[in-house]
This record gives structure tokens, C-alpha cells and sequence, in this order.
């Protein structure tokens, strides 16, 4: 979403609260060092409630698991909050103190009965009235997700109906109680901060507001817009449309990465001038004209990362870059000057120390004090803060801190990819524990647990198609086709099927995925594709 949010809640409040929702998210595999946390939460009583389509190894930790039909988590959201309502279990006096919209949210989710919400998500009505109750009434509740939420196109508003429901029970604001949005890569947290999205500035500060962009304008000499620049997919939109001539790409590769591979690796060659700035070759590296072999962020530079609980820490150079290699701040700082501005040399900590004059959430964490207490949450305002846990106390304060916190109407819609005859079976993707995104980096290395590119295909479908391990199956979608082994596997349900993004060298899934993108985030269809699956040959 655009927005530097971050999680309300640090993660050592996982290992104390009393019930845990993880929606779309396999944790185990995805984020296994937080799942160690989380671990710790069920080790100490927590209850936990897994929401996912598959079966996946995380839901082995879960009390209960409620397996969601791919692109229905609004309907289930509205369900759940329809049934808090209904029994007098939602926060009353938290609602009228805090919020805003209650009312046109209580007469949006009326009509999602329990019976519709199983209709529509496949989740049986019981379990849907089991985790309602025990959310409503947990003391401590904490509410996570990830991809799985907002890799659709609806990703915003399937954001707003999980936070509807934090503000429909109070759970937000209080230590133990929270809304936690697990990053989808290293340092996604720490980009957002400083103001790689388009409509913010560092610090989270909005480019469209007036007075702080010119304190910005004032520190860099220069005038910025007022209006966003363009997100990712649009970026591709104005490739295509021929108004985005020239890329620079910093540390991605978009053309392994996008839905649409096929497409997007068409907008990549069709540029005029491509600049890529990365650690190691990739697919977007050979479409380049330019390559600027970087530095390695985690071991050969100095500077900063921020993980999903907001928490700043130091990262140190290890080892000098090897050849020609360079730490990026000295190729943007040489751009700049070739570009004929007068940059002078700067190291991390200058340019941390100037972020730090123009954020409040990070005024108060010098180098120094990061050094020495570990790292520190932000909004961390002055030298004598200690950090903030967890965000939003202010909602319960009298009089209220600041501006009510507005309930979102949202409106469930289906997948786009819609499923038909020709393309019966709903294919969703993710991670493995072994490997990271399109694998320019683990995949150069060995790893005993790693099983490679397939299609995951449940028992049932394997029988009705008769397909069997190790077979080798052509998975075609409305966009393109591929081929790959069958692994069967019985964490998944009839029609639905898997496959992950991690070997596109062998099987590039995204020739496969959708690229309709949501309005509100920028965020393409990845988890919900309609394909068929027929025997190889």
C-alpha cells in the first residue's frame, strides 16, 4: 500500500499475547526467523488461528485452521465482524471514543451471515463463529499477514477489512494487541521509510502536503512535485504507452519478478536506455545497457535496515566490495555529479544524520545510540526517547491524541482470472523455506531441502488429471504456458494448485500470473490465476 506504516506491535509481543490470527502467511517458510517468535507466543499458551488456502507447514502450529478459498479474505473479514457485532461482542466504548464510520460499516457487513460467508470462502459457518468469539473476547490479540492479503487487486481494501476488525474490538494500541503486516523482503520497511514509494517523502511525510515538502525543498535546494510519481505498474502502464523512455533499476529484477513476464520483459527491451544497479547478473541485468555492479548492502557497506516491528539497526561493513564494485551512495553520488550537480563525497551517516533532521520518526537515533542499545523503534523523536513498542496509544487516551481512526467499507469482489472449463483449476504462489524471490540469489548455492520447480497438485486433482510425481505437466493460463514436475501434495485441496516463483530460470511462473493491478497499492493479481493442467508429451 502506499504509506510507510508498519507494524503496530514488536515482535516480542508475539511471544506474549493470548490469541494469534496469521492470515495468508506461511511464516514458517517465509519469514522462519519471526515464526521462532511466534513459536515462543503458542509456547506460552497463545491460541492460534491459521487462515490460508493451503495447508501449509505453519498451519502444523496452529489450534485451528481455516482453509479459504484463494481471493475471498474480505468476505471472511466481513463475516467475522458481522458476527461480533450481532452478539454485542465489538468494543463499544472503544468505537465511540476512538473511531469514526461505525455505522455505514455495521450496515455493510450485514448482509454477510454466517451461511454467506461459508457460501463465498468455503469456510465452514462453525468456524467462522469460533474465531469471531475468541477474537472478540481475547484479552490480547495480535493480527498478522502478509502476501497472501496483499499480492491481489484488491490488496488496500483487503488491508482496510483486517483493520476494520482491530478497530471493530480494540485490539490496537495496547501492548500485546496489534495489527502486524510482515514485510514481504528484507528492508521493504526500511525503503518505505525513507521515501521510496511515490506519493512520500522520508519519515512518511506526504509529497502533497505543502509545509513539510518545504523543509525538504529548503535541505536539498531543489523543488519537488507536489502530485505522486508513478508506482511500479504504472511505471510499466507509461512503458507501454510510451511516456517512460528511460529506467533505472536499483537492487530488482523485474523481469523474472512481474506478473505478465512475458509482457513486462517486452516493456524492459522496448526502452530506450535501461540502467541497472545490482549485486550480481540477473535477467534484468542482460536487458540492460548499463550494469553498475554494487555493493553488497548486508556485508560490504555501512548504513541502516528497519525490519516489520519498525526497528532501526546498524549494518556494518564486513569486507571491502570485491572488483569493481561500489557502495551505491558513491554511484549516485557520481551520477549526480556526471549529471552536472555538485554532490560532494558523503558517507552513511551524513546522509543518515540529514534524514534524521527532516524525519521525526527518527530524529532520535544517532549512530551512537543505535550502536549502543541494539537498534530502536521508531517514532523516535529525540535523543532522550526510548523508542516506541507498539503505535496508536493515543487511541485510547482521553482526550483522544489525534484524529479518529476511520472504519473502511469495503465490498468483497472475486478473482479476476475468472474459472471456466477451459481453465478449472485456481493456481496461487509463494515460498519456499530454502530460497528468496526469483533466486539470483539462493539459487547460487546448494540447499538439501530444496525440491526445485514444481506444480503442487492436490491427491484429488492428481487422480482426475492422471497425473502422478515426478510427471511432467504443461500448466497453461490465459497468458502463456509452462512446463514443469507434478508434486502432489495433500496440504492442498481439489482445485486448487501451487507453484512458486523461485526458479524462473527452469519454470517461469510468472508467464503464467495475472498482472491486473489494484488502483489503491499498485499491487498485481499474483495469488489468483485460472490454468488447466494436462500431461506433458
Amino acid at each position: 500500500m502506499f504509506g510507510a506504516g508498519g507494524g503496530t506491535s514488536s515482535y516480542e509481543e508475539i511471544e506474549t499475547t493470548d490469541l494469534i490470527v496469521l492470515w495468508g502467511s506461511n511464516a514458517r517458510e517465509a519469514h522462519p526467523i519471526f515464526f521462532h517468535h511466534l513459536l515462543k507466543g503458542i509456547d506460552n499458551g497463545a491460541t492460534m488461528y491459521a487462515i490460508d488456502p493451503r495447508r501449509t507447514s505453519s498451519t502444523a502450529w496452529a489450534d485451528h485452521w481455516l482453509g479459504i478459498d484463494v481471493g475471498s479474505d474480505i468476505a471472511l473479514a466481513n463475516t467475522i465482524a458481522r458476527e461480533i457485532i450481532a452478539q454485542g461482542l465489538h468494543n463499544e466504548a472503544f468505537i465511540a471514543h476512538a473511531t469514526t464510520g461505525f455505522d455505514e460499516y455495521r450496515a455493510s457487513v450485514e448482509p454477510w451471515t454466517l451461511q454467506e460467508g461459508e457460501r463465498v470462502t468455503g469456510v465452514p459457518a462453525s468456524a467462522i463463529q469460533d474465531l469471531a468469539h475468541a477474537y472478540a473476547k481475547a484479552e490480547t490479540a495480535q493480527l498478522l499477514w502478509t502476501l497472501g492479503i496483499t499480492e491481489h487487486y484488491t490488496a488496500a481494501d483487503n488491508v482496510f477489512a483486517l483493520i476494520n476488525l482491530a478497530l471493530l474490538t480494540g485490539h490496537v494500541g495496547r501492548y500485546g494487541s496489534g495489527l502486524v503486516p510482515l514485510r514481504g523482503q528484507n528492508n521493504v520497511q526500511g525503503g518505505g521509510d525513507m521515501g521510496a514509494l511515490p506519493n512520500k517523502l522520508p519519515g512518511g511525510q506526504d509529497v502533497a502536503d505543502d509545509v513539510g515538502r518545504a523543509r525538504f525543498e529548503a535541505t536539498w535546494g531543489v523543488e519537488l512535485r507536489a502530485e505522486p510519481g508513478w508506482h511500479l505498474a504504472q511505471m510499466f502502464d507509461a512503458i507501454e504507452g510510451g511516456d517512460l523512455r528511460t529506467l533505472y533499476i536499483i537492487g530488482e529484477n523485474p523481469a523474472q519478478s512481474e506478473a505478465d513476464g512475458a509482457k513486462a520483459r517486452h516493456a524492459l527491451e522496448s526502452l530506450d536506455c535501461l540502467v541497472v544497479q545490482d549485486i550480481v547478473m540477473t535477467a534484468t541485468t542482460e536487458l540492460a545497457d548499463v550494469v553498475f555492479p554494487a555493493a553488497v548492502g548486508w556485508a560490504e557497506s555501512e548504513g541502516t535496515v528497519t525490519s516489520s516491528e519498525r526497528r532501526v539497526q546498524r549494518v556494518r561493513m564486513a569486507v571491502a566490495p570485491p572488483g569493481e564494485a561500489r557502495d551505491d551512495i558513491d554511484i549516485l553520488v557520481a551520477m549526480a555529479n556526471r549529471l552536472g550537480h555538485d554532490w560532494p563525497a558523503t558517507t552513511a551517516e551524513e546522509v543518515w544524520d540529514e534524514l534524521r533532521s527532516l524525519s521525526s520518526w527518527h530524529a532520535g537515533m544517532s549512530y551512537e545510540r543505535l550502536e549502543a542499545l541494539g537498534g530502536l523503534q521508531w517514532p523516535c523523536p529525540d535523543e532522550s526517547h526510548p523508542g516506541s513498542k507498539f503505535l496508536h496509544a493515543r487511541l485510547w487516551e482521553e482526550p483522544s491524541g489525534g484524529p479518529a481512526a476511520p472504519f473502511t467499507v469495503v465490498e468483497w469482489r472475486p478473482p479476476i482470472d475468472e474459472l471456466t472449463d477451459e481453465y478449472p483449476i485456481r493456481l496461487t504462489t509463494g515460498r519456499h523455506l530454502d530460497s528468496f524471490n526469483t533466486g539470483v540469489q539462493s539459487g547460487r548455492s546448494r540447499a538439501p531441502r530444496r525440491k526445485g520447480a514444481t506444480i503442487d497438485i492436490s491427491p484429488e486433482d492428481a487422480e482426475h488429471l492422471d497425473l502422478s510425481d515426478g510427471d511432467l505437466a504443461r500448466v497453461t493460463s490465459r497468458r502463456g504456458s509452462v512446463v514443469a514436475p507434478v508434486a502432489v501434495e495433500t496440504g492442498l485441496r481439489d482445485g486448487l494448485a501451487f507453484m512458486t516463483l523461485h526458479y524462473p530460470d527452469e519454470v517461469d511462473v510468472n508467464v503464467l500470473t495475472l498482472d491486473k493491478w489494484d488502483p489503491k497499492s499498485g499491487t498485481a493479481e499474483f495469488k489468483a490465476t485460472a490454468v488447466r493442467i494436462e500431461l506433458e508429451g
